[in-house]
């Protein structure tokens, strides 16, 4: 996931400058972006289609009232929602930005499965496992400590 800065007051000048961001943090990678598919939401000016056409990115409009054809931002929204921003009182702007930035940055590259190249969890259990002493475990916080993830020191 791209997230860019917030704004109280959205407008179509403000979705022109994120959409340059989000065209500079993705130009460089391997598979690049060919299409940007958005609502029908009257920020999306022919500006914005401009921006993305400039850089040989094509839109796709959604059709009304279809949020299942979006999922995968549907599902990110609410998870950033339930698993983080509902659990912060925020006071202000930069913090609110800083904070959805730490998150995506744990969300992007720490997960559990992430750690794993995306395979599911370990499905066999050894039959004997080795305890550890609480010095052996390193302990590494993200988001503020409202995700930790546990470690194995190294010897």
């Amino acid at each position: 996931m791209i997230v860019t800065s917030s704004t109280q007051h959205p407008n179509s000048a403000w979705v022109v400058e994120q959409t340059k961001v989000f065209l500079d943090q993705t130009m460089n990678r391997e598979q690049k972006p060919s299409i940007v598919m958005h609502d029908r939401d009257t920020k999306f000016t022919k500006e914005f289609t401009a921006t993305l056409k400039a850089k040989g990115v094509r839109t796709n409009v959604l059709p009304i009232a279809s949020p299942n054809l979006n999922g995968r931002v549907e599902r990110f929204i609410q998870t950033i929602k339930y698993e983080c921003l509902f659990k912060f009182i925020l006071f202000g702007q930069r913090h609110l930005d800083h904070v959805v930035s730490e998150f995506v940055d744990f969300y992007n590259g720490r997960r559990s499965h992430m750690e794993r190249d995306h395979l599911p969890p370990i499905q066999v259990v050894p039959e004997e496992v080795p305890k550890l002493n609480r010095d052996q475990i390193m302990i590494r916080s993200y988001v503020g400590g409202l995700v930790q993830s546990f470690e194995r020191r190294a010897a």
